[in-house]
């Protein structure tokens, strides 16, 4: 059986093995393909029978060019690169790797929130340009500094990454608040649910921590930042399309939020218009909240079990049929 990686680089940027995918067929690694459609998708493909991809799209159009696909395997959870609506009325199975980077996502959240409290990196720049070597004072910042204790986190998602985020804002001795319409006993151990307006109100933190689906698409935007308190920090590794860009950008540089730490914006790469690469006291990273080699491994090794799975007769962590 054909094997064709489309987009091997990020996942695996050549600290891990392909090799025990090479044990399930003839495989071929692509390290980039094209993240738009194009003509070049079939190309790659050919006659391939399994497809793994993570960024590259596999549009209707190029599922019809390819008519021996028999599975397309995800290096991830999401799969809306796929349009596995239509691979499903041709019988073709698109499975994922649902859970891969829970610890990580919750630990770097934090961590874009920590810097925000602190501004680590910047004042250990300033340290090496010299600046507390001819300092009057024995200390100096230039932010704030931040204290976490017995102020309220407010997360919008309490699934397995949203509570992973509430069992680290505890350790801070935070009060931590959850909006999720599915609300779960775990979830209740862990936080306090409470209506979307209410979170919005009298959280000091907001995390996103939810899918981007028709209803939480833009749910940060200008309407509901205004319900927010003056001076709130935001934190998104979840989705961009969540925000809405131009919104936040007002917010920051008015000061209504304080501060916003981004892993995710609504296009990636992201784009030199975007609003926010201008806007106050917002720091953004390039989606690596994920890529953590432990997770990385996890979806490599994941995603072999679901390939194998497949050509045993028995297809896990199928989303589409």
């Amino acid at each position: 059986m054909r094997i064709v990686v489309l987009d091997a680089h990020v996942t695996n940027p050549g600290d891990m093995s392909w090799e025990p995918m090479n044990e399930l067929g003839e495989l071929t690694v692509h390290e980039r393909t094209s993240y738009e459609e194009s003509e070049g998708i079939a190309g790659r493909i050919g006659d391939a029978e399994v497809v793994i991809t993570s960024k590259t799209p596999i549009s209707a159009r190029t599922i019809d060019r390819c008519p021996n696909i028999k599975l397309i395997a995800m290096l991830s959870t999401g799969y809306n690169v796929v349009d596995y609506s239509y691979a499903g009325q041709k019988g073709i199975p698109v499975v994922n790797v649902p859970d891969y980077g829970t610890k990580i996502v919750g630990q770097y959240a934090a961590g874009l929130l920590l810097d925000i409290c602190a501004h680590y990196g910047h004042h250990d720049r300033t340290v090496k340009d010299g600046r507390w070597q001819t300092c009057t004072d024995w200390a100096y910042w230039d932010y704030p500094i931040i204290e976490l204790c017995g102020k309220t986190a407010g997360i919008i998602g309490l699934g397995r990454i949203g509570q992973a985020i509430a069992k680290a804002m505890h350790g801070f001795d935070m009060d931590v608040l959850a909006y999720d319409i599915k609300e779960s006993e775990n979830g209740e151990r862990l936080a306090q649910y409470v209506g979307l307006e209410r979170l919005l109100e009298v959280s000091d933190v907001i995390f996103l921590a939810c899918p981007l689906f028709s209803d939480t698409k833009g749910i940060i935007n200008a309407e509901n930042i205004a319900k927010m308190k003056e001076g709130v920090i935001l934190i998104n590794n979840s989705r961009g399309g969540l925000v809405v860009e131009q919104d936040l950008a007002d917010a920051l540089n008015c000061g209504k939020v304080y501060a916003a730490g981004l892993d995710v914006v609504s296009t990636e790469p992201i784009k030199k218009e975007n609003p926010l690469l201008g806007a106050k006291n917002c720091m953004i990273t390039p989606h690596i909240s994920w890529a953590s080699k432990e997770a990385r491994q996890r979806i490599m090794d994941t995603t072999f079990e679901n390939v194998k799975a497949y050509m045993e007769g028995h297809p896990q962590n199928v989303v589409n049929l």
